[in-house]
């Protein structure tokens, strides 16, 4: 039996070994959910407290950054793979497998003939 403390001050309890497999999978994805949710408060928390220090010493992120501080998203990555029958088909190599790359290696292409 796991006890959670809520906010209110109120207790949840979750017997997870009476759960199922798929509700055990849709909790993990709703706290994965939850985390990723939370820590991205958290940073724009710790801007707006950076901001209000700088602005109180009179200067900007900028000027103490030395270029424009906005949270930047991740940069994108130049395909390595196309699809033989789609070349418009691209896949950087990273992340999840899209289904041409994934059909062809298991028909037994190998992944260097996919290369760009």
């Amino acid at each position: 039996m796991i006890e959670i403390n809520t906010r209110m001050g109120m207790k949840m309890g979750f017997d997870l070994s009476k759960m199922t497999l798929d509700e055990l999978n849709t909790l993990e994805k709703d706290v994965q959910k939850a985390k990723v949710a939370v820590e991205k408060k958290r940073v724009v928390q710790a801007r707006k407290a950076l901001e209000e220090t700088a602005k109180q010493h009179g200067v900007s992120l900028e000027e103490i950054f030395g270029a424009k501080s906005e949270i930047k998203g991740a940069s994108k990555s130049a395909p390595k793979y196309a699809n033989p029958d789609n070349p418009e088909q691209t896949w950087t190599g990273r992340g999840r497998q899209p289904t041409w790359y994934r059909e062809a290696v298991g028909a037994g292409t190998d992944p260097s003939a996919l290369e760009i």
